[in-house]
């Protein structure tokens, strides 16, 4: 009985004895984590108390994490459409720590629609070669920009009707060109109020060739969303956007055959269907 009462005595005095030995708490989340090509996904991560964020990168393109609450940063993640479906790692790195997750991509076969559409809009003369190609480059040099997070909470659509053609879908038009499409194409009436997605400010608001009259807002840390073919804008470049603020207006303006909102998302320079980035739990 002496020996046992001493030997407790010994456990209650010694500060070295630990009661429970604590596991690493860096922990890495992905959800969703079976995801279709051009779909979103954020990594959360929790455990690193007040060290800065995390680093990682995913088929080639850094990610940038932001705080999502006490003890947790999220970065939002995309399969570009081009990815092979399978599984996929993510690594995460904090310091000399690093841990591991997966996501996988499966396969998805495009549906395909065939359109007519008159000659001047089916075929580019030489100046709208050009004009296309300046386009283009304005826009990559946008998708390169990270500005801090302006967003709040989830995104939303910016038309509250039916989808007329979704994303992903190839588009062969006048037989012989195929396209892919890059957003959604949401109905809706000439005139009726497009809003913003989310909070940001508009990078850009003019007429492009195929686009017509465009408006992008970046949200931050690489986040844009796209409104095409509007009649006419509610936000000028350079202002701020409210989640859902009037941005512009319906119109059938760039190459439309008729009356719709084109709705596309960008995460950095990758394309990400819109109905399931507004699913996200941001």
């Amino acid at each position: 009985m002496r020996r046992l009462l001493l030997l407790a005595g010994v456990l209650l005095l010694s500060p070295a004895f630990p009661s429970v030995i604590p596991a690493d708490a860096f922990q890495v989340r992905v959800e969703p984590n079976v995801v279709d090509p051009g779909d979103p996904f954020l990594i959360r991560t929790t455990g690193l108390n007040k060290e800065p964020h995390p680093s990682a990168s995913f088929a080639g393109r850094l990610l940038s994490f932001v705080r999502c609450g006490e003890d947790c940063s999220v970065a939002i993640g995309a399969a570009d459409v081009t990815l092979k479906p399978g599984r996929h790692k993510i690594t995460v790195s904090s310091g000399k720590k690093k841990r591991y997750a997966y996501i996988t991509v499966r396969h998805y076969a495009a549906p395909v629609i065939h359109i007519t559409l008159p000659p001047d809009k089916a075929t580019l003369s030489p100046e709208d070669e050009e004009r296309v190609a300046r386009e283009e480059h304005l826009l990559k040099t946008l998708w390169k920009e990270h500005a801090e997070k302006m967003w709040e909470g989830s995104f939303a659509l910016p038309l509250q009707n039916g989808i007329s053609t979704g994303f992903g879908v190839k588009r062969v038009i006048n037989k012989d060109k195929i396209s892919f499409h890059r957003g959604v194409d949401i109905r809706g009436g000439e005139g009726d109020e497009v809003r913003a997605s989310n909070s940001g400010i508009i990078v850009l608001s003019e007429p492009l060739f195929f686009g017509g009259n465009t408006l992008v807002i970046s949200h931050g840390i690489g986040v844009f969303t796209v409104y095409m073919h509007l009649d006419s804008f509610g936000k000028k470049t350079g202002e701020k956007a409210a989640k859902g603020d009037v941005i512009g207006f319906v119109g059938s303006t760039g190459r439309s055959t008729g009356p719709h909102l084109h709705f596309g998302v960008k995460v950095g320079d990758a394309n990400v269907n819109p109905v399931a980035f507004t699913k996200l739990r941001l």
